[in-house]
């Protein structure tokens, strides 16, 4: 089992990773106030089932990795400081949109939310990056292969409960959400801001911590 220190780490990373705007909350909320909140929830259990695919290939992949390629290790933890990099510069860069700023989507049935939902999440990057790159940061002492299969898919159900659940609440609340913040532009900057700073100090910390 991941430590107590690393499973909060991990969970606060993946609250900030899911209030940044991407693929996945665009999407939703485009369905939420297109097509109504329950449209929203089933495309919401597409992107939890996509969530379940990638982080399942990951936890056995991470797990044959570390113990089978020398350095593997370091080579994950820059490749996940280099991304949370990026996803920093996403949030600060000129010109950035709101998700709810978002166009007319046409009805659909909830068979096809609930694919379309998946269907985004699987083609959405951010998602394996967040699994390959950056689950091996929070892993304690990888001892054995066993171990380090239960820390992943301990680490993962969490980003995933958090996800489902920070993104229902968005579902759920996206009219209201986009009401109050048409009028307030400096929110949604501070927000940016805010977490691009959290995303690069993160990195920062990844990049330079030696191996546990």
């Amino acid at each position: 089992m991941p430590t107590t220190a690393n499973l909060v780490a991990f969970a606060l990373v993946s609250l900030g990773m899911v209030l940044t705007p991407g693929p996945n909350m665009i999407y939703l909320i485009s369905r939420s106030l297109c097509q109504g909140r329950w449209a929203g929830i089933i495309s919401l259990g597409g992107v939890a089932l996509g969530f379940v695919v990638y982080m399942l290939c990951a936890a056995f992949g991470i797990t044959a990795l570390l113990f089978a390629v020398p350095y593997a290790y370091d080579a994950l933890r820059f490749a996940g400081a280099a991304y949370l990099l990026w996803l920093a510069w996403q949030a600060v860069k000129p010109g950035g949109r709101s998700p709810f700023e978002v166009q007319f989507l046409p009805q659909d049935s909830p068979r096809r939310l609930f694919a379309m939902g998946l269907v985004t999440n699987l083609l959405n990057p951010k998602i394996a990056m967040l699994y390959l790159a950056l689950l091996p940061q929070f892993l304690s002492a990888p001892e054995d292969a066993a171990g380090v299969l239960t820390q992943s898919l301990v680490l993962g159900f969490t980003q995933i409960g958090i996800s489902v659940t920070v993104n229902a609440l968005i579902a759920i609340a996206a009219g209201s959400i986009a009401g109050f913040l048409a009028g307030r532009p400096v929110w949604l900057l501070v927000q940016r801001w805010l977490m691009g700073t959290v995303l690069a100090g993160l990195a920062f910390k990844m990049a330079t911590e030696a191996r546990r």
